[in-house]
């Protein structure tokens, strides 16, 4: 009976930390305060604190916390938000739910992060938003792109109009970004979300900072965001039945916030784990076939390895050989945006975004999981140099 290796074992995850789990479900099950309870609000200062931000703001999804920063930023209909083709569609759905315009953009053929000179060249006077994504767990470029829109309001001479910068920091929970370097000055290191005007977050179960269900966040340090969020979130009222503005029901639930206490103490050890099996994959798999491997962070971040992505052109066939053998793997994404059924309005075609084409056909994630073993590594490593061999 052969062993199957998922992408990530949440069964083992639970075991390891079944205790507290347990404990932090019941009390909230005993309390009795499953909307907006005592957990939530707990959960929100602890976050706060662990990104270094003054405010976070609980949610039901990482959709909707790209949404509720759309909104308080003042996004509206017509405007247009500039988006990479490579990420999930949840990026972009909230852009066309306000019924802005979904501008899309390429991205760099080696990082998969958004393309600075590629968003340069999109930018137009209707440009009211950015939206990189820190893909993979990877910092995408948001210094230069501060640059890139400074410029471009410089240009404009319109004094009242403003470029927000809205990090999606979906999967960039533990992440630390340099600032500064840009001007050669010190280099402070910040967690992802404290560059832009506000960062998303999502706790899908999968996430290195998961829920058991959906669940999202917001972080600003912007008191006016922060004070509206927590109102929309909550169908617009500030107590209630006293309603400020037309808002919807995107609350996290306390049993939600209570298991996402019990795992945010573990995050730090948990990501330091993955970067350890991050190294073992790149010692292992270095020199094999035509596999080009994720770049290793430079001195200016800090990645938490929330995906471990190969890229070879036998993509097809070696994921095929490794399912074969019990080994899960996953392509995030297979159809860039601007080729999904869905988004065919926002008329792009095949060819429009080569690089984000290129590495669909290309990507492959293996298994990355804080308490794999050394054996199922060298396993999965071992099997990926006998494919190559074949």
């Amino acid at each position: 009976n052969m062993k199957k290796i998922p992408l990530i074992n949440l069964q083992r995850q639970y075991s390891s930390i079944k205790l507290s789990i347990d404990a932090a479900i019941s009390r909230v099950l005993t309390r009795g305060d499953f909307i907006l309870g005592e957990d939530v609000e707990k959960f929100e200062k602890e976050f706060a604190r662990f990104t270094g931000m003054k405010y976070a703001i609980s949610c039901a999804s990482g959709t909707d916390a790209i949404k509720l920063v759309l909104m308080t930023t003042g996004v509206k209909p017509r405007d247009e938000v500039i988006v990479q083709t490579n990420t999930f569609i949840a990026t972009l759905l909230p852009v066309l739910e306000l019924g802005a315009t979904a501008v899309l953009v390429d991205c760099d053929e080696h990082t998969g992060q958004i393309d600075v000179e590629k968003v340069k060249c999109a930018i137009t006077p209707r440009t009211r938003a950015i939206l990189p994504v820190h893909l993979y767990g990877h910092v995408a470029p948001i210094p230069k792109l501060k640059i890139v829109t400074r410029d471009a309001l410089r240009v404009s001479h319109n004094a009242s109009r403003c470029i927000t910068i809205i990090e999606d920091c979906a999967q960039s929970i533990g992440v630390l970004q340099g600032v500064g370097v840009l001007q050669g000055e010190t280099l402070q290191i910040a967690h992802t979300g404290n560059l832009g005007v506000a960062g998303a977050f999502s706790f899908y179960p999968g996430k290195n900072l998961g829920a058991y269900g959906d669940g999202g966040a917001v972080i600003t340090n912007d008191k006016k965001i922060a004070d509206k969020i927590r109102i929309l979130r909550n169908i617009g009222q500030d107590r209630k039945y006293h309603h400020l503005y037309l808002g919807f029901n995107s609350r996290l639930d306390t049993l939600q916030a209570a298991i996402l206490r019990v795992k945010l103490k573990h995050i730090k050890e948990w990501n330091r784990k993955r970067h350890a099996i991050a190294i073992t994959y790149m010692s292992n798999l270095q020199g094999i076939g035509d596999l080009s491997l994720p770049e290793q962070p430079t001195h200016t971040y800090e990645t938490n390895w929330h995906l471990y992505i190969i890229r070879t052109n036998k993509r097809d066939a070696l994921a095929k050989y490794l399912e074969k053998k019990g080994i899960a793997t996953g392509i995030h994404y297979p159809i860039p945006l601007h080729l999904q059924p869905a988004l065919k309005h926002l008329g792009y075609k095949k060819g429009d975004f080569p690089a984000a084409e290129a590495r669909a056909k290309t990507i492959l994630s293996l298994p990355i999981d804080p308490l794999m073993t050394e054996e199922e590594i060298n396993k999965i490593t071992k099997l990926i140099r006998n494919f190559f061999a074949l």
